[in-house]
């Protein structure tokens, strides 16, 4: 049977393209049979919906307040709730797991971080940091940076994705043996308009006690179910992202990957 888990979504209050409430989106989770969700808000190198003014504490608590109200209705209609982030660099964006407000408070040197700073910070604190949907491209971004590197692993199964995009990043997964994650993406959460195939995840043999124990599944490499659309990685990889896909080396620059070998060019 397992559990079914939410790892990636927005709120209209932390991500400026987030469309639902926290209790909307609770709500439409639990009525789909979700045993619980992480709510991951852009935060502030990405889409985010608060603004630079007001001081470092305000600014966290406005970022929060979706994941909160989220966890509140939760909380009324049984539905576990979890926190998350989700920060973007060059148009490569990272999941983070494990860490909370109250340590986000402490930790104002977070906004300006680099990859790699942002991988060892939240590693120190006890959390992890997924790459998201690591092969997408969009208008707006400069190009695909693949930074596994800067990651526990990669989310090769997303919502938001093209199945091609998918089929690539689940490659690249298994070739490298990556740890692996799926999420909706989700930005809207209302009953009967909303594409079923478009509902991903994961599914864990046990339910969750905190996000803690779902970034320790990831830290000792067990490997959870992914829930995703029947026949989603069916296709072929995409062959525009391929071509102009990088590998993000050390120093966080790209280097062109092998379209064969999936590997850096040397």
């Amino acid at each position: 049977m397992g559990y079914r888990y939410e790892t990636h979504m927005h709120t209209n209050k932390g991500s400026k393209c987030g469309k639902s409430s926290g209790q909307e989106h609770a709500r439409y989770y639990k009525e789909l049979g979700y045993a619980g969700i992480i709510v991951t808000d852009h935060f502030f190198g990405g889409n985010t919906a608060v603004p630079k003014t007001g001081s470092w504490k305000e600014r966290v608590e406005q970022y929060c307040s979706g994941f909160e109200e989220a966890l509140a209705e939760g909380q009324k209609i049984g539905l576990q709730v979890f926190f998350g982030i989700e920060e973007n660099f060059k148009g490569d964006e990272y999941l983070i797991y494990g860490i909370d407000k109250e340590w986000m408070i402490k930790h104002p040197e977070m906004e300006t971080w680099t990859r790699r700073e942002q991988y060892n910070a939240v590693r120190a604190a006890g959390g992890c940091v997924i790459q998201a949907h690591p092969f997408r491209m969009r208008p707006y971004m400069e190009g695909v940076h693949v930074g596994n590197r800067f990651a526990d692993g990669v989310e090769v199964l997303n919502g938001g994705n093209t199945p091609g995009q998918d089929v690539l990043a689940y490659k690249y997964a298994k070739k490298h043996g990556l740890y692996m994650t799926s999420g909706s993406d989700r930005h809207l959460s209302v009953p009967g308009e909303n594409d079923v195939q478009k509902n991903f995840g994961i599914v864990t043999e046990e339910k969750l006690g905190s996000i803690h124990d779902y970034v320790n599944l990831i830290l000792s490499k067990k490997q959870v179910g992914l829930y995703f659309p029947e026949g989603r990685l069916d296709g072929e990889a995409d062959e525009v992202s391929l071509r102009i896909a990088n590998i993000l080396d050390e120093s966080e620059n790209d280097v062109p990957m092998d379209s064969e070998t999936l590997a850096p060019v040397r």
